[in-house]
């Protein structure tokens, strides 16, 4: 049963619902943006960052749980490992079997190489496939790329590294083309236009979906594309250290099975590092709307053999994660909902954030009017507010939500709520990595060559924080581009000694600096056990 109070701000924000409507507040100033930020943001906290002591990025702050990992020992004894007993042998190896990994093999074998991907689970258990509210590009009459990186630019605080963005939206209708070819599904209209929509910090309609689990729909898209080009896939498979060759260039991986714990070398021309977020690691004690497996390994595995990082103390707190009941907590509640109507709204039912601004704003935003203005509703396990959805039915008409946000839908019928009817308690998630291995345009790492990075796993494309639908795009345009560049540098690869001694050399760096732990990692994995 729901508590008194409970009960009271659902009325409120019933009778508050008419007048809501036609309501709306002011986008903030870029100042008022910057304060909010700084006083409640996570990632303005500094109690919860720790300064790395060892490795390229010695000196820089990073969130005291990724620190950890970085500073922790590898899961191998080099002297162990015999390099000339290899088990794969080819071109391109690609760690990870998400959307950016499966766009980059499917690019890979167009271009004639031999290309296997590994991954810890299954090929398409991703962030991809929790992606639900659409993907950008500038495609439509009234738009362009200049629009799309200027929204971009600014939505991640003028830090994105300019060519990377400037490509990201130059080849973005080109990949919305390729996708549509694949076999995407994407909203259209009768006469086979596509269907756009406005995501939160841009100034043009260029959001395509495929209803609202656009990310499934695109996974299983490329994963088919894999499967039946017959490119060869080892699942529960998780790379554990890269292996370098005399010349300092990545030649592949060590490997475990994950069911039997049984290591084998996978040697490579070039590898794609594709591994996808943290949000697993639990940064700061925040639920997370990511997959079982994003724990940070591609980051450990490039940091160990060398790789920079780019904006690793900055991620993305998605600011409606479903926050009641508690079987969903965390949960994605996609921006799509705001999009076609939906308001945040506090627990008297008084809108205090436009309903659009970007991810990082409306975050702190939410923080804010819970943890400062006592203005959030209790859950019984925290602090939420509401997110208006009956407005969608009432602006939109009748059959929207079901037309257009099915997946929402079910998931909140499942527990017995009607969103078409009730508000639903929203608060954030950790949901995307911002930062992360720092890479050039055509996705290959600064500092270790043949060694490429896309996806979440890389940074610099989005500043420090995304707008909404810039990471499907991301994983399909440097996927495809680091396939192609991986594969073609593959053919001018002559072979050379196989060596792990960065790893030997990352051991000893802790020891000078005093870094004494019990960590190995990467940690492959998340812990729920009770402690």
């Amino acid at each position: 049963m729901y508590s008194k109070e409970f009960q009271d701000s659902l009325k409120a924000v019933e009778n508050a619902r008419e007048a809501n409507i036609g309501y709306e507040l002011k986008r903030m100033t870029e100042n008022e943006k910057n304060e909010l930020l700084s006083a409640y943001h996570p990632d303005y906290k500094e109690s919860e960052f720790s300064v790395l002591a060892i490795g390229p990025n010695k000196g820089e702050r990073i969130p005291c749980e990724l620190c950890e990992m970085l500073q922790g020992h590898s899961r191998i004894s080099p002297e162990k490992i015999n390099l000339d007993d290899i088990k794969y042998d080819t071109d391109v190896l690609i760690i990870g079997g998400g959307g950016a990994g499966a766009a980059a093999a499917i690019e890979a074998d167009e271009a004639g190489a031999d290309t296997l991907i590994v991954t810890k689970l299954r090929i398409g258990d991703s962030n991809t496939i929790m992606a639900e509210g659409g993907i950008q590009a500038a495609d439509r009459p009234g738009d362009s790329p200049v629009a799309h990186f200027i929204d971009a630019f600014g939505g991640g605080h003028y830090a994105a590294k300019r060519e990377l963005l400037s490509k990201l939206v130059c080849d973005a209708p080109a990949a919305i083309e390729w996708l549509n070819n694949l076999g995407v599904e994407f909203d259209k209209e009768p006469d086979g236009t596509m269907i756009t929509v406005h995501g939160g910090g841009t100034s043009r309609k260029r959001m395509h979906a495929a209803r609202d689990y656009t990310g499934t729909e695109i996974m299983r898209t490329l994963r088919e594309e894999v499967l039946n080009r017959d490119i060869p896939v080892v699942d529960y498979t998780s790379a554990i250290e890269l292996i370098l060759d005399e010349m300092g260039r990545a030649a592949g991986a060590v490997l475990m099975n994950m069911e039997t714990k049984e290591l084998m070398v996978a040697r490579a021309k070039t590898v794609i590092i594709a591994t996808g977020g943290a949000g697993r690691m639990h940064y700061q004690g925040f639920p997370t709307s990511n997959h079982y497996g994003a724990t940070a390994d591609g980051l450990v595995l490039g940091y160990r053999a060398g790789a920079r990082l780019l904006y690793a103390d900055t991620l993305q707190y998605h600011p409606t994660g479903a926050a009641y009941p508690r079987q969903i907590l965390g949960s994605l509640v996609t921006e799509k909902v705001r999009s076609l109507g939906a308001k945040l709204v506090n627990r008297e039912g008084n809108v205090f954030i436009h309903p659009l601004e970007t991810r990082d704003v409306a975050a702190a935003a939410i923080i804010r009017e819970c943890a400062d203005r006592g203005m959030g509703v209790s859950t019984g396990y925290g602090e939420a507010v509401w997110l208006d959805t009956p407005m969608i039915e009432i602006v939109g008409g009748d059959g929207t939500i079901e037309k257009r946000i099915p997946a929402m839908l079910r998931m909140f019928s499942r527990c017995g709520i009607d969103i078409r009817r009730e508000p639903v308690l929203v608060y954030p998630t950790l949901h995307y990595q911002n930062g992360g291995l720092d890479i050039n345009t055509d996705g290959m790492t600064t500092d270790v060559e043949n060694l490429f990075a896309v996806g979440e796993v890389a940074g610099g494309i989005h500043g420090r924080n995304r707008l909404m639908g810039n990471s499907l795009i991301d994983i399909v345009v440097f996927g495809r581009t680091a396939g192609k560049t991986a594969s073609e540098r593959a053919k001018k690869v002559a072979p050379a000694h196989l060596t792990l001694s960065h790893v030997a050399k990352f051991e000893r760096e802790l020891n000078r600096a005093g870094i004494i732990t019990d960590v190995v990692s990467p940690k492959l994995l998340p812990d729920y056990r009770r402690k």
